[in-house]
C-alpha cells in the first residue's frame, strides 16, 4: 500500500497482494504513481475510469441475433398475429444471420448490410422480400441504438444512403397486382358463382358484394353481424388499419346470410376444424373450379374499386372508405371523423345491383329476371 497526497488530500493506493506482487515490482509500482502525481493526474481516479469504462463496453456487447430477439420480444405485442411474428423471424434468420448475425451490433457497417443484400442476387431475384429484410435490419439497428448498443449512423436505412448503392425496388422488380376480374364479366361471373353450392361459394360471394379482404369475412361471427339494421361490425384488432370498421350489407348479403345456420358467437364461414374459419386457399379452390384460377379473391375489391370509378359518380372518398384504406393525408384524416355509411350503404346495395346484371352485347340482362324467365 501506497501512501500519497494526491490533490491536498491524503490518499492510499493499493499496489497489489504478496506473494503475486513482489516487493520490487510494488517499489516500481509505487514510483509510477508518484510520477503521474507530480504530473497533475490522479491514478486513483484513472482507475476508477477504466473500471467504468470496461463495465460499460462488456454491457454494451450484443450481437445483432441477441438484438433482433430482444426487438421481436418487444415489438411483437403491436403486430398483427403470431404468423407475422414468424415471418420476422424466419427472414432475419434465414439472410441476415449468417453473415451478421455472431457480430457485435456495433460493428456492423455498410458493407456486411450489402452483402446480405446482394448475396446469391437476393436484392435483384427476391426484391420484395430483400426490400422486407433490409427494413427490417433497419428497424432492429434503429431499436439498438436508442438502448445505446451501437452510435452513428444506421447502415440499412435506405433514403440518402442505401438507395445510393442499391437498384430502387421498383426498377429492379415490377408490382404484381393481385389479379382481378374486369367489371363487365361480373354480372355473368357471380351467375355462375351462385350456381355453386357449399360454404366456401357463400363466403366468396359475400366477399365480393361486400368488398372486404379475406381473413375479415373468413373471420366473421355472428356476433359482429346485426341482419334487421343490416350492418356487420368488424373490430379493430381483425382490421389491417387496427381501427373498427362498419360495413353495410346489401338485400343480397342478407339473404345470403339468412341461409346459413346461425351459431350464437361463432364463425358464420367455419373450416373443416371445429373452431377454425375457411382457409385461404378454400376460396381458392372455388375459382379454379369455376375455371378462374387466373383470379384472386383479393382482386375483386379492385373490380369494385372500377366499377367505383368508371360505372358511378360516387366520390372517391366514398369508394376509400368502403374498401376500409387509411386516409394517406394525416390532416385529413384528423378532420374527417365520421365514416360515409349512409352513402356507403346506397353505393354498395348499387354494386349489388350491378353484380346482378350480366352485361352481354348491346343488352343487360338482370341474373334473377332471365333466372325466373
Amino acid at each position: 500500500m501506497l501512501r500519497i497526497v494526491i490533490g491536498g488530500k491524503r490518499r492510499e493506493v493499493g499496489l497489489g497482494g504478496f506473494p503475486d506482487v513482489p516487493l520490487a515490482l510494488a517499489r516500481e509500482k509505487a514510483r509510477e504513481v508518484r510520477e503521474a502525481v507530480q504530473q497533475g493526474r490522479d491514478p486513483i481516479a484513472e482507475r476508477a475510469a477504466a473500471r467504468s469504462a470496461l463495465a460499460a463496453q462488456r454491457g454494451a456487447e450484443i450481437t445483432f441475433d441477441e438484438c433482433a430477439e430482444k426487438f421481436i420480444s418487444a415489438k411483437s405485442a403491436e403486430w398483427k398475429n403470431a404468423k407475422h411474428v414468424a415471418q420476422w423471424s424466419a427472414t432475419l434468420t434465414t439472410y441476415a444471420s449468417p453473415v451478421v448475425g455472431t457480430m457485435q451490433v456495433r460493428d456492423i457497417e455498410l458493407s456486411h448490410i450489402v452483402k446480405i443484400l446482394e448475396k446469391d442476387d437476393f436484392w435483384t431475384t427476391k426484391t420484395e422480400t430483400a426490400s422486407r429484410v433490409r427494413g427490417r435490419i433497419e428497424a432492429v439497428l434503429d431499436w439498438a441504438t436508442v438502448r445505446g448498443y451501437r452510435k452513428g449512423e444506421n447502415p440499412a436505412r435506405w433514403k440518402g444512403h442505401l438507395d445510393k448503392v442499391l437498384a430502387a425496388p421498383k426498377k429492379v422488380q415490377k408490382v404484381e397486382h393481385h389479379a382481378a376480374l374486369p367489371v363487365d364479366e361480373i354480372g355473368a361471373f357471380m351467375r355462375d358463382l351462385r350456381e355453386r353450392e357449399g360454404i366456401a361459394a357463400r363466403a366468396l360471394e359475400v366477399l365480393i358484394l361486400t368488398a372486404a379482404r379475406s381473413g375479415e369475412v373468413r373471420g366473421m361471427t355472428w356476433g359482429e353481424i346485426n341482419l334487421d339494421e343490416a350492418v356487420w361490425i368488424v373490430p379493430a384488432e381483425r382490421m389491417k388499419a387496427k381501427r373498427e370498421h362498419r360495413v353495410p350489407l346489401s338485400v343480397r348479403v342478407i339473404e345470403v346470410l339468412r341461409s346459413l345456420p346461425v351459431v350464437a358467437g361463432e364463425l358464420v364461414f367455419p373450416g373443416m376444424r371445429e373452431g377454425s374459419p375457411l382457409s385461404d386457399m378454400t376460396l381458392t379452390a372455388v375459382l379454379k373450379r369455376m375455371g378462374r384460377a387466373d383470379l384472386t379473391a383479393h382482386g375483386f375489391r379492385s373490380s369494385f374499386r372500377d366499377w367505383a370509378a368508371e360505372r358511378t359518380n360516387y366520390p372517391r372518398e366514398v369508394a376509400e372508405m368502403a374498401l376500409a384504406h387509411t386516409i394517406g393525408d394525416k390532416v385529413e384524416a384528423a378532420y374527417r371523423r365520421g365514416d360515409l355509411f349512409e352513402k356507403r350503404r346506397r353505393m354498395m346495395e348499387d354494386w349489388s345491383r350491378f353484380c346482378d346484371t350480366v352485361q352481354t352485347t348491346g343488352a343487360v340482362v338482370p341474373i334473377r329476371a332471365k333466372d325466373a324467365a
